[in-house]
């Protein structure tokens, strides 16, 4: 199979991948929730961490239907340079995802993790969504 058809399976299952990841780490929250807490805590910070979690995981969520939007509409199904900072992006942060919860991180990490691995390729995809049929641009 040459690398160029490679690409798009590649490319699907990292972001399936980080999504199953994303929706484990939504169902189990507490754990993680309980490592960003002091060990003598309230329920205000608790429930204010539980929220910044919920949020978090929720945007990600988002950012997820308008990556799996665009590359489902074809508009950067074969866009290989898409193709490779989505794949290297969701690569990513499936495994940093998964040290994320095994480990325990901070809450605060899963914001970096959310900027460089979900929030990046999503702009790009919405750049060239944008390019596709609002300014009527043939895919690069």
């Amino acid at each position: 199979m040459p690398v160029i058809s490679s690409l798009v399976p590649s490319r699907f299952l990292t972001l399936v991948a980080h999504l199953v990841i994303v929706i484990t780490i939504f169902w189990s929250r507490e754990n993680n929730v309980l490592a960003c807490l002091p060990p003598t805590y309230t329920k205000e910070e608790y429930s204010s961490r539980d929220t910044e979690m919920i949020v978090a995981l929720s945007v990600t969520l988002g950012l997820f239907a308008v990556e799996l939007a665009g590359f489902l509409s074809g508009v950067s199904m074969f866009n290989n340079t898409q193709s490779l900072i989505s794949l290297s992006a969701h690569c990513s942060a499936s495994i940093s995802l998964s040290f994320f919860v095994f480990q325990k991180w901070e809450c605060f990490t899963y914001w970096y993790i959310l900027g460089f691995c979900s929030a990046l390729p999503a702009f790009i995809e919405v750049i060239l969504f944008i390019a596709v049929f609002g300014l009527k641009k043939k895919p690069l």
